[in-house]
């Protein structure tokens, strides 16, 4: 089936999952962090102590998640959508107020539950479960609206701010919150997909459907895991920390936010790539080799001093992120099944928030202490090749078992 074709029979279901990732976006690291600098500021935090903060908060909502993302399997996904996005704007609202330590933890806790957790929960097991031959194609588009949202809040956040302040820019999240995505989702994906023949071949190869239980006694699960959780773990480290980086390379701090559209190009742009690859060999079969662009971008901005360091970074990153935020959402039917989709993924982004947690975190007392910021983003190159190397083992073994007896 042609792209146009594919488009032009699932539109709705599409479009309503990349809305989903793209307002996921008032969850995300990149975007709370632009308000990093007015926050420490303005409650005389340290990098440190700002990054702990966080990292609690996310910790919190990692918590939460695994029990609050089950609903999924039981109510449907609009109606889901139609609680969890008011209490995204309730959190927005939120941020603009906050005064005191214990306030923006709750803010921020809310944020990454309901931004980054659930609103990226719902829409890829949406996708997981609501197509299986074109399952791929259909991830990867969802899946752009992150990317779009990279590219497009950093210098909205900006411009914004020049207006409104931090805070009223807050304010105004709320708003496109409450007039644009909630309505627009909920009527979109009122109306719930199921695989059709028409789509082409089964593509699925787990052999049954695993049960939560079952998948955390695998394994093979948490191997994938050590590979799966590398990108968000560097992602959010690197643009949480990116006002203390561009000090240390003496760069203005528009590079840094313009250098987001060109890792957000380049994601659009392998996240379609990736998803006809998925379709055409498996998830799987692919998983060893979204780790290695990712390895290259860390040694790059590890290493440079000029201000193109950034965009070479950014560009290599979305090669990986690209491929990552593709495979991710086909990966887990492809080992686990459908039928408990909603229950494992929960896990799944659950331990996601949990590293992007542990990076400000860890990284902020690491500063603190007089470490290296570019040694660390070196480390976690070297930490990319290492797990390649495991994801290697990793597909051939899921390959392997997924294989039906004779």
């Amino acid at each position: 089936m042609s792209i146009v074709n594919f488009l032009r029979e699932n539109a709705r279901w599409i479009v309503g999952g990349f809305l989903l990732t793209f307002f996921s976006s008032f969850g995300q690291t990149f975007f709370i962090s632009l308000s990093a600098g007015d926050i420490r500021a303005e409650n005389g935090l340290s990098h440190g102590q700002f990054g702990g903060l966080y990292m609690i908060a996310t910790l919190a909502s990692a918590l939460t998640l695994p029990q609050l993302g089950k609903v999924v399997d039981r109510v449907p996904i609009a109606i889901v959508a139609a609680f969890t996005i008011p209490a995204l704007m309730a959190a927005a609202v939120s941020m603009s107020f906050a005064n005191n330590v214990i306030w923006l933890c709750v803010t921020i806790y809310a944020l990454r539950l309901f931004g980054q957790g659930m609103m990226t929960h719902i829409a890829m097991t949406a996708m997981g479960r609501w197509f299986s031959a074109q399952r791929g194609r259909a991830v990867s588009l969802a899946t752009l609206g992150h990317n779009v949202g990279e590219a497009v809040f950093p210098s909205a956040f900006i411009f914004a701010a020049y207006a409104l302040g931090w805070r009223g820019t807050w304010l105004a999240a709320a708003v496109v919150l409450a007039l644009v995505a909630l309505p627009a989702i909920f009527l979109l994906m009122r109306v719930e997909r199921t695989p059709r023949a028409s789509d082409g071949p089964e593509r699925r190869t787990a052999l049954r459907d695993w049960t939560r239980g079952e998948v955390l006694r695998d394994p093979v699960f948490w191997l994938c895991l050590s590979g799966v959780l590398a990108p968000g773990f560097i992602g959010t480290t690197v643009f949480f920390h990116q006002v203390y980086l561009s000090e240390l390379r003496g760069w203005a701090p528009e590079v840094f936010a313009s250098s987001f559209i060109v890792m957000s190009s380049m994601t659009i742009i392998f996240a379609l790539i990736a998803g006809q690859l998925i379709d055409r060999f498996s998830a799987v079969r692919i998983l060893p080799s979204f780790l290695l662009p990712l390895a290259a971008s860390c040694i790059v901005l590890a290493t440079t001093q000029s201000p193109w360091g950034a965009y070479i970074f950014m560009a290599l990153m979305g090669i990986s992120y690209g491929f990552s935020s593709t495979l991710f959402g086909a990966l887990w039917p492809e080992l686990y099944g459908a039928k408990h989709l909603g229950s494992i993924r929960a896990v799944i982004v659950a331990m996601m928030v949990l590293a992007t947690a542990m990076g400000p975190g860890l990284t902020g007392w690491l500063i603190d202490i007089g470490v290296s910021y570019p040694a660390q983003i070196a480390a976690m190159g070297a930490y990319c090749i290492l797990s390649a190397v495991v994801m290697t083992i990793v597909s051939r073994k899921a390959a392997g078992r997924n294989e039906p007896a004779i």
